[in-house]
């Protein structure tokens, strides 16, 4: 099936002009130059992924994800402006999978898009069962990951991670106490040769803590090895 894109900008010409990069590139895109037009047409109709510039009048960008981020996991990548990394940590640090500093590369733009999406399709839950080839439960002690679901517990307590998130947790869990470098989460995460600056991990890492720590306050399954990495405690 094609992929659907929510293109959500202030700005006429982004919206138009990667609107049609989109289609040409087989994509059915739908484009919104308010937030809470977008917020609303989202509970109706979801994307399959959205496209969110942060700086929008009446509601912007990081409200927006701020609204999905409690009913939704809908893959979010930030429009963000050149150089801005408090907009560009927030974003990640509310939820979004990725970031994009303008001015940007429509072809950079497509690239991430595709990344996310088929990062995403294990996610998707099989109707009548775990699909043919899914995935087995990884359970690392009061840890149980479900990718063929995109579930995670903890304590049997449900964590709501975004794809990324997900993947980064899954390649520390599925080595316990093996430290795995920046480079390698990144690897993990992104998988199609894009550059991603130690920052981002460190922001997703910190997300995925304070998710963990709203079901168990005493969480402390990933440690970091300061000038090394992070690794998921093998107890």
């Amino acid at each position: 099936m094609t992929a659907t894109i929510a293109l959500v900008d202030d700005d006429r010409n982004i919206l138009t002009s990667v609107s049609i990069a989109l289609q040409t590139e087989g994509f059915t895109t739908r484009v919104y130059s308010d937030g809470e037009v977008a917020l609303k047409a989202f509970a109706e109709n979801p994307p399959d992924l959205a496209v969110l510039d942060i700086k929008m009048p009446r509601m912007d960008g990081l409200e927006l994800l701020r609204r999905l981020r409690e009913r939704s996991r809908l893959p979010v990548i930030f429009l963000t402006s050149k150089d801005d990394e408090l907009d560009e940590a927030l974003g990640l640090a509310m939820g979004a999978d990725d970031y994009i500093a303008k001015p940007f590369s429509q072809r950079l733009l497509i690239a991430r898009i595709r990344a996310i999406l088929r990062r995403a399709e294990p996610a998707q839950p099989g109707e009548g069962g775990s699909p043919e080839g899914a995935q087995p439960v990884l359970e690392r002690g009061r840890l149980a990951m479900d990718p063929a679901r995109h579930k995670v517990t903890w304590n049997g307590e449900n964590v709501t991670l975004t794809v990324t998130e997900f993947l980064i947790l899954e390649t520390l869990a599925s080595r316990p106490g093996i430290v795995k470098t920046r480079n390698q989460l990144m690897d993990a995460a992104y998988q199609d040769d894009i550059y991603v600056d130690d920052r981002t991990i460190d922001s997703h890492i910190k997300r995925l803590r304070r998710k963990f720590r709203q079901v168990d306050k005493e969480f402390d399954a990933i440690e970091t090895l300061y000038g090394a990495g992070y690794r998921f405690a093998d107890d």
